[in-house]
This record gives structure tokens, sequence and C-alpha cells, in this order.
């Protein structure tokens, strides 16, 4: 499993995990921020962006996805930085492979199982007949029938690029996301618990880290902190970058 990778900057190694739908470039702005003083690696995980499609998808296998990237660029340890699913394949990971991590991001997103609440994307992405698409244009305002928030339209979008053979295409494997959805929704565990540093960033308009979640990060993190960004919702750095960049250098550093 070759990873697609973007790497910014010098110095001790962070690596980014983005979260379900998304692609490392929805984190190069902060990656280039954290670069002025780290060496940073932005990471495509499995059927997301330019990683491999294959047909098997849950957090034992990114973080295995993960262990091998760092064992490719010869980083046998690294700060690892993870926004929701990637949240929690970095706390798989931390479960997993301890002594390969120097300090443990998680942004928005604990061990716990999550609901289900992509329904109606699925049905807009799947509906979606890329061969009949014309342009983008048309393509959003096929979503636009069932995805009601522009953002979320527009996020989604990123994923749709020209194929060699004309038209469209799904720089996502679709297909395998949706078959495996309830393996990214499922609890990341451990046989013990991960004991070291660690900072959990919430949004406080979020219900993704509720009051029990923290107590079961604390239970599986207990070196672990919870630091609220208020008036964000999931999407903290997208929403609030400055802010959650001074936290993570403050946690860093």
């Amino acid at each position: 499993m070759e990873l697609n990778y973007k790497e910014f900057g010098q110095g001790e190694p962070v690596i980014i995990l983005h979260g379900l739908f998304g692609t490392l470039d929805n984190w190069q702005t902060v990656a280039k921020q954290l670069a002025k003083d780290y060496w940073v690696f932005i990471v495509d995980q499995r059927n997301h962006g330019r990683s491999p499609h294959v047909d098997d998808l849950d957090y034992i296998l990114m973080a295995e996805d993960l262990k091998e990237f760092m064992d490719q660029h010869w980083i046998p340890k690294a700060h690892i930085i993870g926004h929701s699913m990637g949240g929690k394949t970095a706390m798989q990971f931390a479960f997993d492979y301890p002594d390969m991590i120097d300090k443990l991001v998680v942004v928005d997103i604990g061990p716990g199982e999550n609901k289900a609440g992509h329904g109606m994307i699925f049905d807009a992405l799947l509906s979606l007949d890329l061969s009949n698409i014309a342009n983008r244009t048309a393509a959003e305002d096929h979503l636009k029938e069932k995805i009601e928030e522009y953002g979320v339209r527009q996020f989604l979008l990123k994923n749709l690029s020209r194929s060699k053979e004309g038209g469209y295409k799904w720089k996502m494997n679709l297909h395998a996301i949706h078959q495996n959805y309830q393996n990214i929704l499922a609890t990341v565990e451990g046989d013990s618990v991960y004991e070291g540093e660690t900072l959990f960033i919430k949004g406080g308009k979020s219900n993704y880290i509720n009051s029990e979640e923290e107590k079961t990060i604390f239970q599986y993190f207990p070196e672990s902190s919870v630091e609220t960004i208020e008036g964000v919702g999931h999407w903290v750095h997208a929403e609030a970058p400055e802010d959650m960049l001074k936290s993570v250098l403050g946690f860093l550093d």
C-alpha cells in the first residue's frame, strides 16, 4: 500500500490524516503553516484521493497503512494528527503501534461508535450518473436536490476529477467506502490503554464529542486533555484554522 502524499518543511515529522470523503488537500493550508517548524506529511488514506483503491476498509488496516508509510519513509516516530475518520485511524495506530507516536492530536472525534448520518450523501453521490455529466455545475445541480448545504456540496465535489477518456470520475473509491461504511462508524479498540500525550480538539457546535464520549476518551487515553474551540462545528481546521494551529503548536511545543 503506497499512500499518496505531499510533504513540506523540515524538522520533527508530523503526519496528518483527513476524514471521510476527504483528501490530503483539505489540510494543505494547515500543513504549510506547521511546516514553518516541522517536517509535515499530508496523506490520502486508502480509497480516498489518489491513494490505492481496494475492497477492504477498516481502522486496523488503515493503521497498518500508516505504519507501512512511516517505514517506507524511514520515520521511526512522528507526531500524528487525525480528523474524524483520520482521528480514529490515529487512535487505532496509537493502540497498535504506540512506540511510533511522539504526540497525538485527534480533531473532533472520539474512540466510540458513531451514529450513521451520511445516508443522504451516499444517496446523492451514488445516484449521480457521471457518464451524463457535462461539467461541475451539472454535478452540483444534481447534488443540490439532496444536499442543501453549499459547503458540503463543494467539499464533496473536490472528489470529482476529469477522466483521461473524457467525462468525470470520482477520486475516491465510492463503492468501497459505501460497502464498508459500518467499519468507518465502528469503535476503535486496543488491548490496553494508550499512555502517550494526547490532545483532543472539539468544535463547540459539534456533537461528535459529548460528555459520555469524554469519559471514554479519558478511560482509554489517560494522559489526554480535551480542548474546545467555540463557535465552530465538525470542520474545526476549516472554520477556525488559526485557533486550531495555536492549540496544536502549543501542544507539540
